[in-house]
């Protein structure tokens, strides 16, 4: 068991226990530590991956460890045929209760320097991926559920070389709120959580080294952020403490402000 599991299966409590969540792009990342922190609180977890079985598979391993059980399926969050085969396989199970929608993308550029198929990849995973993968989840879905969708502080943020992917943001923001008001009568919340500049392999792909110490300086407490700083934000709103909020998008971003 690693230090991260150690430490999340000491201080997490069974909020989740009987509960099935589905993290998409469940593999590595944020993804990951999501994944393990509502495993440890105990929920049953099915991860989705786009092409790192061996990934995937190490999550499983992680997740048993903990003491909970979990599955992964290879399905591309914006096809409607995996997506089918993805609730198909969770129906073995039961139905989802959890769903936190983090499969995405990123790809950087200036406006005179990108080009149109950029922006329909972006889209294409970031937009299309949550909305394909939330209408395949509806059919198997329970009446006072969590639907949680990772978005970034990017949709607010004003920076250069990052509109087309803030857009995928913005846009899955909006869907937040619209879909908090649709299933709001089935006591199914929806809400998204914003993480800041949090290390992963997204953000060493799409920040620049000497930024960082910029960001860390202007963050309040004077740090990046951690995958299991976001999971935590994350198990709050799946759990029955997060009950009355929906709607809304969280900044889990240690104060940061440009």
């Amino acid at each position: 068991m690693t230090a991260l599991q150690e430490k999340t299966a000491q201080t997490s409590s069974k909020r989740l226990a009987g509960k099935i969540a589905l993290v998409t792009g469940g593999s590595r990342g944020i993804g990951a530590a999501i994944a393990l922190r509502l495993a440890a609180e105990g929920a049953t977890v099915a991860i989705s991956y786009n092409s790192n079985k061996t990934a995937a598979d190490k999550v499983v391993q992680q997740v048993s460890e903990l003491g909970s059980k979990a599955i992964a399926v290879k399905a591309n969050a914006s096809s409607k045929e995996d997506n089918d085969a993805l609730i198909a396989e969770i129906k073995k199970l039961g139905k989802v209760d959890i769903l936190v929608n983090n499969a995405a993308i990123f790809e950087g550029g200036l406006i005179d320097a990108v080009n149109i198929d950029q922006y329909d990849r972006l889209f294409d995973t970031n937009v299309r991926g949550v909305v394909a993968t939330t209408i395949a989840a509806l059919t198997n879905f329970s009446d006072g559920g969590r639907i949680i969708n990772i978005s970034s502080g990017a949709a607010r943020a004003n920076m250069p070389g990052f509109s087309f992917y803030a857009a995928t943001k913005g846009a899955m923001e909006a869907l937040t709120r619209g879909w908090a008001q649709d299933l709001g009568a089935r006591q199914i919340t929806v809400n998204a959580v914003a993480p800041g500049a949090t290390v992963t392999d997204m953000m060493e792909q799409g920040l620049p080294s000497e930024m960082l110490p910029i960001i860390v300086e202007k963050t309040a407490l004077k740090r990046l952020g951690k995958p299991e700083d976001i999971a935590a934000a994350v198990a709050f709103l799946a759990s029955s403490d997060g009950a009355w909020i929906t709607g809304r998008v969280i900044d889990c971003d240690g104060g940061l402000s440009f």
